[in-house]
């Protein structure tokens, strides 16, 4: 009899649109080869570029926040292990599967810190806001609650670790690739021009390319007047579109249903982001079709630095820009790039590895899961007063609905 995993989802995994839609299905795929049944439940809509999740066999289910018809569907599921995706999921939820599962083993997919990314938009703008704490806090919490949580960088685990975060409750998995068949991968001269993707959604996509627009592109194109900046992403709106400019060779492309297609068409892909968080899925993409990338520390953060960045990382402009010159004239320079950027694949990113890893910390958290929350003070401390304090809130609300 198969394994029961419940997965309640902040929004529908969008994996042509998002690198957190890609690291939702590789989680996915990871628990269906590993003998588990899979539901699928969240409170959001579907949107346009929705995945099928039926077409894989994985069950979904419309649930409701404040509502306790979840109580009833989470007691008749029964499930093993329960994926919070993302920390909101966690406080909506997390109490009633304490009280309904108690012994469901907990995960949560933190995906990036929102905390950490909402922080540095503050710097970025220069419009600080007390907030942000108050975030950092509710995020933290949630992590203590849960029996473990996914951790996408390590830059984020260690950055976890300083904030007091005891290294058994997190858990350190990147995304699980792939390495491509170099034979596969087109050559240098069978590509052109400089590409970035990301989903117009997303803030740090956003001001990355208005940002490469105005600072970055106009520095290459004096260099490489015939190149143009190809930018892909989800869901556009009219201002976005309006940032195209011909003359200039800056084109928002809008959709893209293929990532792979585009991106190993391009010579370089160039996304100069200046706040974020966790692992950037567009630089995976990269490394797996080949395309070297220049980028910012944030942008490159979580992944190998220095000489082992398979393109240039810096947050000058000016060397922004030419070292995504050198990038498209220089072949020799480009290949070495590219063969940094499949090596990092296989080094870091190792799909046989970490499904490996993460199935033995599984069996580990299962064998020894009555001593794991003993040991996790701060977390029985949190779990108690959070039943409490938002049981009872959330009771109060459902009533409150009942009766408008």
């Amino acid at each position: 009899m198969n394994k029961q995993l419940l997965i309640i989802g902040h929004v529908w995994p969008e994996p042509k649109s998002s690198a957190a839609g890609r690291r939702m299905m590789q989680l996915i795929e990871f628990f269906k080869v590993s003998s588990y049944d899979i539901c699928f439940a969240t409170p959001c809509s579907k949107k346009e570029h929705s995945y099928p999740l039926e077409k894989i066999n994985v069950s979904t289910e419309a649930i409701e926040v404040n509502d306790s018809s979840f109580n009833d569907f989470i007691q008749k599921l029964n499930p093993d292990v329960v994926i919070f995706d993302r920390f909101m999921m966690e406080e909506q939820f997390g109490w009633r599967v304490q009280e309904y599962c108690p012994k469901a083993i907990t995960l949560l997919n933190t995906e990036d810190l929102h905390s950490l990314r909402r922080k540095r938009k503050s710097i970025i703008s220069g419009k600080p806001s007390s907030k942000n704490e108050e975030l950092e806090l509710r995020e933290l919490a949630s992590i203590y609650r849960s029996d473990m949580s996914l951790i996408i960088s390590k830059f984020e685990i260690d950055y976890l670790k300083e904030k007091g975060i005891q290294e058994e409750l997190l858990f350190y998995l990147p995304f699980m690739e792939e390495v491509p068949n170099q034979k596969d991968i087109l050559k240098y001269e069978e590509r052109s021009h400089m590409v970035t993707i990301g989903s117009f959604l997303h803030d740090p996509n956003v001001d990355g390319i208005r940002y490469l627009k105005e600072n970055v592109w106009p520095l290459v194109r004096k260099k490489l007047p015939e190149v143009e900046m190809h930018i892909y992403g989800s869901y556009p709106n009219s201002k976005i579109e309006q940032l195209t400019n011909l003359t200039e060779g800056f084109i928002i492309k809008g959709w893209a249903d293929d990532v792979s297609n585009v991106m190993s068409k391009a010579l370089v892909c160039l996304s100069p982001l200046r706040f974020g968080a966790g692992l950037k899925g567009k630089f995976i993409d990269a490394m797996r079709m080949g395309t070297p990338s220049v980028t910012t520390k944030i942008g490159s953060e979580g992944m190998p630095q220095g000489e082992d960045w398979p393109g240039f990382i810096s947050d000058s402009p000016n060397e922004m820009a030419n070292k995504a010159v050198l990038l498209y004239k220089q072949k020799d320079i480009w290949r070495e790039k590219q063969s940094i950027g499949i090596r990092v694949l296989s080094s870091e990113f190792s799909k046989e590895e970490y499904q490996q890893k993460f199935k033995e910390k599984l069996f580990s958290l299962k064998a020894n899961l009555a001593h794991h929350r003993s040991q996790n003070t701060i977390g029985n401390i949190l779990k108690l007063n959070n039943l409490r304090s938002t049981k009872f809130m959330s009771k109060w609300i459902e009533e409150k609905n009942k009766r408008t």
